[in-house]
Formats: C-alpha cells, structure tokens, sequence
C-alpha cells in the first residue's frame, strides 16, 4: 500500500464531525522522545478519495507562542512539526474550491507524530457552497502504528479526575503494571523490588525521572531527586518498554514530566485541600493517630509581551501533623510535623517566529520534625531537612523539518539527618526462643547524624530532521549531554561509639554460641534457635578476626591452646563474652565501632552521553534503528580518578507494522539494552579518601581488639568492573475498536547481568590458600569452585584495600511478563481503562550496590547451592481499573480499583541488618565448608493479596469570572483494613512476631478540597 492510500484509509469511514478528542486525554502505547515538542501529520483529501494538494494547513494553540503552518504535497500530506504539547491545538484548513474550516480540541503529544485526516466534501452544483461543506475527522490516535514503545501518557485533566495523591509519584499508580509504592519509587515489570537492608518490599532504584528534558534523578540512591507542585504538570508520560536510543533506560520505569508555559490570556487557579482524623474511619491496628493536613496552591499565568514573552508561576504549601501510635498499647509515642514549600517560576521568550529562549527555576525545601512510623521508636526518631534549587536555560531553533535544542541544568540539593536522641547507640541481641521487644534490643539514640549534599550540572543538545523521500519517511534524531554529579558528606556519631552487645542474661556465652545460625535438621525440626541478630559474619570472623586475635599479644595468650602462634577458627570459637565494662547500659560487651576521626568529604562523576536513531516509515512498516553511548569517570575526595568506565554501546531496534493500513491495528517487536550506570554511591563507598575514620572491635576478656578499619582506602572500584546492563525483547499487538476503544497486549522478557558487588580478595583470591587452610573455614582457594583469580578484577597482585567493587560472577536475574490493556477514550462523557499484569521474575541476585553481603560471603555467592529462585519482592498478578463519568449538571464521580496478589518474600535471619535467606549448620560444598542456603527458602513466602478501592466526587460551578471546583476524595470506601505485609524476620522483630502483618491498607478516609480557576 502507497503512503496515500494509507492517508486515505486514515480519513475513511469515520463520523462526520470536528475533530475528535478521544485522543486528548490519555495515551497507552505511545512513544516518547527527548524533544519537547510533537508533531502532526494531517491528510486532506476530496470526496473522490483524491488527495488536495496545495491547501494550507495552520495549527494554533493559546498554550502555545508559535503557530506553525504547511502545505499540503503531491499526495494530500502535510507534517507540521515543532508543537508545544497541549490539548487544544486549533487545525485550520483553506483548500482552493472548498470552504475554509477550523478543528478544534485537537492534542499533540511530546516526542509523538499523532496522524489526523480530514475529508472536504461539497455539494456537485457548487464546490464553494458553504451549506454543502461536509468536513469529517476523527483522531485515531489512540493507536501509534508508526511506534513501539509501551507507554502511558498523563495530563493534569487525567489525574483530576481520579483519586490519587497530589503528586507526580502517586500518578505513577495509574500506569498498568506499576507495583504499589509508600515511598513514590515503584517497581515496573524486572525492576528490582526488594533490599536486603531490613528485607525492604516497595522501593526501587530502577526508574528515571525527568522534568522538562533534564534528568532529576537522584545521583545516590537512583530514586526521584526533586519534588514539585502537581499543577504545573502539562502532561507526564511514563514508559515501561520499548524504550528509545534518546534514554539511559533500565529495568524500571521512566517517568518524564513536561511543565506549563504561560499564554496569551492571564489564567490562574488558588486551591485549598484538607484532611484531618475526624475524616477518617477508625485505626484497627494501632497504626495511625490524630492528625491534620493541609495542601494549598496557586499558579498564575499570562503575558507579558502578547506573542513574545510569557510567565508561569506556582507556590505550593503542603503541611502534615502526626500522632504516632504505640502498635502495642495505641498511646501516642510522639507528634511531629512535615512543612513542604514547593516554587516553581517559567519564562518563555519566542525571540523569533523560530526562536525560543525559556529559563526555568523550582524549589522544594522541606522539613521534618520526626518519623511518622511506628516501627521506629522515641529515642531512635530524628528530624530531617532536605530540598534543593534547580534552575535550567533552554534553547531551541526551527529550521524548516530541522529541530535544534540545547540546555544547560543546574540541581543543588540538601539531606541532613540530626537524631533526635544523642545518647550511644546499642542494639542488644536476645535468643530467639526468649522474649524481648523492640525497646529491650534498641537502647540509646539513632546513633549517627549526617549532612549531605547530592549536586548536578548538565548540559547538552539535541536534533530532530524529518524527511519525506520517495522511500518513505525518516525521523533522524541525535544528542549529547555531559553531566558532572557531585556529593559531598559529613557526619559525627554521638558518643564516639556505637555498640552491638547481648544482653546480661547471656554473659558467658562464647563466640561459637554468639556466630551460629538458626538451623533445622534434614527433617526440618528446629535444632538451634539462633539470635535476635548477629554483628559478626563468617567472612568477618575468618578474612579479619581470626588475624587480629592471632597479632594481638594477650588474645593470642588467652586463645591459642596448641601454641602454635595463631589463633584457629575452634579456638576463637571458645572465647567468652564476660565483660561489661564500660557498656553505655550495663550489658554484655561483643562489639562496636568507634569513630577514630571525624571527615568531610566530596566525591564526583562526570559522564557523557550520545544517541542517534532513525525512524523509518515505508508504507506500512516502521523501523526504528537507534544507537546509544554512554561513558563514566568516578573521581575521589582528593581529586583523583578512580574509575573510567569508556563508551558502552547500547542498541535499540523496533519494528511496527500497520497491520491493514488504516492506522486502527498494529504488531510490533523490540530488542534493546540498557546500561545501568553505576551511581555516586559508590563513588561514595570507593571514593572517601580524606573522610572518616570508624575501627571495628571485639571484645576479648575486657579488652577491646579492633580487627578491621573502615574509611580511606577502605574500598576500591576495580579496573575489570564492567556497567551492568538489561537486554529487552518485546512483542505486542493493539488495536482501535470502534472509535474510542484501544486494546493492546505485551510480552516481554529480560535479563539483567554484570550486577555490581562488592567483593572481599582475601576470600576468594588469594593464590596462597590451601583446601586445609581455606577451604575449611569458607575461604576460596585455587581449584574451588568458588576461587576468582585476581586477574578477573584487572589486578596482577591484591590492592590491600578490605573491599573492591566488581562485576559479581555469575549474578544473573531474568523477568518475563505479560500485560492487557483495555483503555477507553474519553467520549460520551465518560472514559475508563483495566489491566491485567503478569509478572515472573527469578534469580540470584538482589544486588544494586555494595549493600547486599554478595561478595562478602561464599554462601551467599550467586553460583552457591539454593541461591537461584523467584525474586523477593516480585507480584505476580495485578489488576487495575479505573473510570471517569461526567453528568451534565457539573458533577464528576470517578473510582479507582487496584488489586494484587501479594509480594513474595524470604523467611530470615538477620546479620548485621541485612535479612538472609536461612542457613545449615555448615557443610562441604565445592571443596568449601561454609553454612550454605536451605533449600526452598528464596522467595518461597508470599505477603497477603489485598485490594484498595478509592472514589472522587467533583462538582464544578460556573461563576462570573472564572469557576470554582469542589472535591471530595473517599479511599479505602469499604474500610477494608487488609494486611499488606507480614514480618519476614524468623525471630520477629521485638514489635512483631514472625508471619505476623506489619502493614495494612489504611482507614477509610475522606479528602475535602476546593479550586477556584479564571
């Protein structure tokens, strides 16, 4: 089929009316781009089928400074490119013979070329008769047969008319297949779900967030790094696969907000929202107090110079007052209050018709009284300050089908971290069979405080040319951004000294008792059971302690009961712990850390980025080829480079096919990798070579022995490290049913690789190691099969330093999923979507960082028996829906359903705060003895399925001037107070028992706001 024909099939058989806004309000399966502008290709064509060539094609919008115009070619096509998004464009038509005619509400969407096509009709007796004019248009948007990209595309309109929270991360919800999140940064599909550190389900530092075309992703933890008021947002698109070469892409979610601009006309709006307990149903769970909140705004904006030069502004003020509860008792342990400010202020200046200069300010301080949570008790609680100012200049030029952008993006942010109790810290252990709570393992206060400061610098620019040859179309587009990351710390440990102690009942326990695990037998009876917590690991014990007590004089003599000059791993495990000198709180002294020197410091990354891709249409076949480069320097505290990552090479590859070439019904496939850059906290971990000093010591008959030293020189990143990197195939179909309903299906696999560790040389490269003198005490040794030789680091001899940061040996996670949208467009007064999603998700690695104990402990290693099995934190079915109706008297009622069928989970033990899977009692494996994984155990539970079911009520009134906007948003309607999640810790966690739900769908409650808008 010829690209006319196409054109023409775009036109046939739809209503005679204006143009359709069925399209307006929200996309699935959209593309994305990182230019901030769309475009439009309109097909004009006679009554006959026959093309209108020369007639003039004029889009407009109010939202925007520029109107943009063409002419209609050979076969009746036209592409008006560079529009600001907005969902009131105005396209205009003059043809020679017919009647000039104007469509309104028409959309344009960033980054997306939407096809639009008119049919001009007139009477036989006279073309010119204006009775006779029968103009016929229909967007058919809702399907982009020339993309495949998955994505969802939100406007403010959209998530008014819902509830949700009021802010851009609670958007994310909408958006098929995206995980429930209380931290606002959700899992999507293989993103990672689950930490380690405290066995954490709900927060991933997977996604990207950008604003305006900048990445505001925060440097550190890979979560969103900025906040701002929800009704500055034109519209958010969220991108979940297929991603683009223009993108660094990963295993999450992109979420990609492109702000308002002011207009010709002065527009503005002033809300108040409010919540309080009386508008909330009761707490069954002793999770929540009293407490009030409020959230008021305003934007305003207008011009200042009519056509040249425009202004936007908003201030938000959010303000939140907690009661916290005791879970026990349901006394209030504490009140404390969030204070959220949240500016943001646009300058637009159209220099010319084709020029345009736009300078950009937000802010978002914010401080924090106290922790809202009522796992965190009194002495552990601390306050929190933390936002920043970002400022951003940008340029574009329009040179015919020739886009030009360039930027320049500055992000200064503050967290800073003050306990609220100073006194020493110490985590008391208890036996697991004998009772204790949660303020008998907690004494003393948080234990640190710390000020940081995570900056950013960016800059760059990108292309788009558009070409219409005789082999079909072409949309080339390429960039470049260079980035500079900085991050700076202090911090200071009240006290000087943080300890880790057993409690009195237990003096005279020996270190052998203290180091053993919870273990079964074969036949799963309970032979010991184990410890509240550990301070000491098996790879502790062997690569430090056993060479320190052996150098220390009066350990050695204490210790080593065959005289032969060093201290045996049977011997240490005889010592006893039988001193409490000196203990803050009178317990049994086992280990602590003592800050030998406090240290600021900053570290920082600079990185460069490029990208090209081509977008080639050929009648009914797209094919996206695209390119993408990234590189990466790690540069420490005093200056010095001490990684250099070179050009990673990522490429992207789509193919679409227009199935019956009437734009209504597309399949398509992707296979791409995405590079996951590895982040400032590492530069951090590596990098701190003039910052604080901390000795971990043991305890040995009153005196305490330090066994190894953490600060400079504490780690560093290894010349082989490789960047890890995802690999995508996806192939889906969607379809247009009738004129306003969209159905579309995905399957997508992946497979994430060269996950990034931290890894101990002494245990597993060290060619001097025997089976006799290793292998026996979990150590790696040259034959093993868990030795790595120095070489696959990129070292010729050990570095001395007590970590290096490399690419973990055989870590490996892969995710298949498969998702059904059902979307209906917005018509006849209502729209609605449902989704299904399902996800599998296994491996053997949660791994994002030197957080996990990967690398530090062979039986934890990937390639260890019983360590590859379904992913912590994965969901494996979800459901979604929500539905929009407006009456015609002004009043909207919406409802939002989600349901999923519960986060898997690992039951554990917990070492050193990080939750493992459970351990045997130790046996030979590979030629290594070490207390290796039970099997079963790795993402064997699953937390409780649970729904949420929320609605809205909307009333809007016409006034004189402008209008007012009345809501009121009920979640939770049916009170049902399910439980989310249980407590994963086999030997609970001194507030909960083991299996025991931790968390539970809130209280029904109530949420009044009103608006007023001209």
């Amino acid at each position: 089929m010829t690209n006319q024909k196409r054109f023409n099939h775009l036109a046939k058989g739809v209503s005679t009316v204006a143009i359709s806004a069925a399209m307006g309000m929200f996309f699935a399966g959209g593309a994305m781009a990182q230019s901030q502008t769309g475009a439009l290709r309109v097909a004009v064509t006679a009554n006959d089928g026959q093309p209108l060539s020369g007639a003039t094609v004029i889009v407009s919008s109010p939202d925007s400074l520029i109107t943009r115009s063409g002419v209609t070619d050979a076969t009746g096509r036209v592409r008006v490119a560079g529009l600001d998004p907005s969902q009131n464009y105005t396209v205009e038509i003059a043809a020679p013979g017919y009647a000039d005619y104007s469509a309104s509400n028409v959309a344009v969407v960033t980054g997306r070329d939407l096809s639009v096509g008119y049919v001009l009709s007139s009477g036989a007796s006279d073309a010119t008769n204006l009775d006779d004019i029968v103009v016929t248009g229909r967007s058919l948007a809702a399907i982009d047969v020339t993309s495949a990209q998955v994505s969802t595309t939100l406007t403010l309109a959209v998530v008014e008319s819902l509830p949700t929270g009021r802010n851009y991360q609670s958007y994310l919800q909408l958006v098929p297949g995206v995980k429930p999140s209380n931290g606002g940064n959700p899992s999507s599909r293989s993103g990672v779900n689950y930490s380690d550190v405290n066995g954490a389900i709900g927060a991933s530092t997977d996604n990207l967030y950008y604003l305006d075309g900048v990445d505001v992703t925060d440097p550190v933890t890979g979560t969103f790094g900025s906040n701002f008021n929800s009704e500055i947002i034109q519209e958010q698109q969220v991108i979940v696969g297929g991603v683009p070469a223009e993108y660094a892409g990963g295993s999450g979610l992109i979420s990609r907000v492109v702000t308002k601009s002011g207009s010709n006309e002065w527009h503005g709006s002033l809300n108040y929202y409010l919540q309080n307990d009386d508008l909330v149903a009761e707490d069954k769970h002793n999770t929540s107090g009293g407490f009030s909140t409020y959230d008021t705004a305003f934007t305003i904006g207008g011009p200042i110079i009519r056509d040249r030069l425009w202004l936007f502004g908003s201030y938000q003020k959010k303000n939140r007052e907690d009661d916290v509860l005791d879970t026990d008792s349901g006394e209030i342990l504490r009140s404390v209050e969030s204070d959220q400010d949240y500016y943001f202020g646009k300058l637009t200046w159209q220099v010319t018709d084709n020029d345009r200069l736009t300078a950009t300010f937000f802010s978002d301080p914010t401080e924090i009284s106290g922790q809202n949570s009522s796992a965190i008790i009194n002495r552990r609680d601390y306050s929190r300050t933390q936002g920043g100012d970002n400022y951003k200049i940008d340029y574009s030029r329009t040179w015919g089908d020739l886009l030009f952008n360039a930027y320049y993006f500055k992000h200064e942010s503050e967290l800073t971290d003050v306990a609220n109790d100073n006194t020493v810290r110490d985590n008391v252990t208890y036996f697991n069979s004998d009772p204790s709570t949660i303020y008998d393992r907690q004494l003393g206060g948080r234990g640190i405080n710390f000020e940081e400061h995570r900056d950013r610098e960016e800059y760059g620019f990108n292309f788009e040319y558009f070409l219409d040859s005789s082999f079909g179309t072409h949309t080339f587009k390429a960039g470049f951004v260079s980035t500079e990351n900085t991050y700076f710390q202090t911090d200071s440990v009240p006290g000087g000294v943080t300890y880790n102690s057993l409690a009195p009942d237990y003096l005279g326990t020996t270190l052998g008792t203290y180091r053993r695990p919870r273990t079964f037998d074969e036949d799963g009876n309970l032979v010991f059971a184990g410890w509240t917590a550990r301070s000491i690991t098996a790879t502790d014990y062997s690569a430090f302690l056993l060479p320190a007590l052996s150098a220390n004089a009066n350990a050695l003599a204490l210790l080593d009961t065959d005289a032969d000059g060093e201290v045996s791993s049977l011997e240490a495990d005889a010592l006893v712990f039988n001193d409490t000198t000196g203990n803050p709180y009178g317990n049994v002294n086992v280990y602590r850390t003592v800050r030998e020197k406090d240290g600021p410091y900053t570290v920082s990354t600079e990185g460069q980025s490029l990208y090209l891709q081509d977008t080639w249409t050929m009648n009914q076949l797209t094919l996206a080829v695209g390119v993408r480069a990234e590189k990466w320097e790690h540069f420490a505290s005093d200056g010095s480079k001490i990684a250099s990552f070179d050009w990673e090479i990522a490429p992207r590859l789509s193919a679409t096919f227009d199935l019956f070439g009437d734009g209504r019904t597309k399949v398509f496939g992707f296979a791409g990798r995405y590079y996951d850059p590895i982040r400032n906290d590492m530069s951090d971990f590596a990098g701190a070579l003039t910052g604080p000093i901390n000795n971990e010591q043991i305890n040995v008959n009153g005196e305490w022995i330090t066994f190894r030293t953490r600060g400079p020189g504490d780690a560093q990143i290894s010349p082989a490290t490789k960047t890890p990197y995802t690999d995508e195939f996806m192939v889906g179909a969607s379809t247009t049913i009738g004129s306003s309903i969209g159905l579309s299906a995905t399957v997508t696999r992946r497979v994430s690789k060269d996950i990034m560790e931290d890894y101990d040389l002494g245990l597993y490269s060290d060619p001097d190691c025997t089976a006799a003198a290793c292998g026996a005490n979990g150590f790696a040794y040259p034959g093993s099969q868990f030795y790595i030789p120095l070489s696959y680091f990129g070292y010729d001899t050990n570095p001395g330093t007590n970590y290096v940061i490399g690419t973990l040996l055989g870590g490996k996670r892969e995710y298949t999923g498969v998702e059904l949208v059902l979307t209906k467009f917005k018509t006849d007064n209502w729209n609605g979507q449902m989704s299904y999603t399902w996800n599998k998700a296994e491996g053997n690695s949660n791994s994002d960082g030197n957080a996990d104990f990967q690398g530090d402990w062979i039986a934890l290693d990937p390639r260890a028996p019983n360590m590859w099995g379904p992913q912590a934190g994965n969901i494996e079915h979800q459901f979604k829906a929500y539905g929009s109706y407006d009456f015609d008297f002004g009043l909207q009622i919406s409802g939002v359903f989600n349901w999923n069928s519960g986060a898997l989970y690992t039951p554990a033990d917990v070492v050193q705060s990080r939750y493992l899977p459970p351990m045997s009692d130790g046996y030979e494996f590979g030629g290594i003895t070490d207390s290796w994984v039970l099997p079963g155990f790795v993402g064997s539970e699953k937390n409780p399925d649970y729904y949420t079911f929320d609605m809205r009520f909307k009333y809007v009134r016409d006034l004189p001037v402008g209008e007012a906007e009345f809501f009121l948003d009920v979640f939770n309607v049916l009170d049902e107070q399910s439980a989310t999640q249980v407590q994963a810790n086999r030997a609970g966690s001194g507030q909960y028992a083991y299996q025991d739900a931790t968390n539970w769908v809130a209280p029904r409650r109530a949420y009044v706001g009103v608006r007023y808008s001209f």
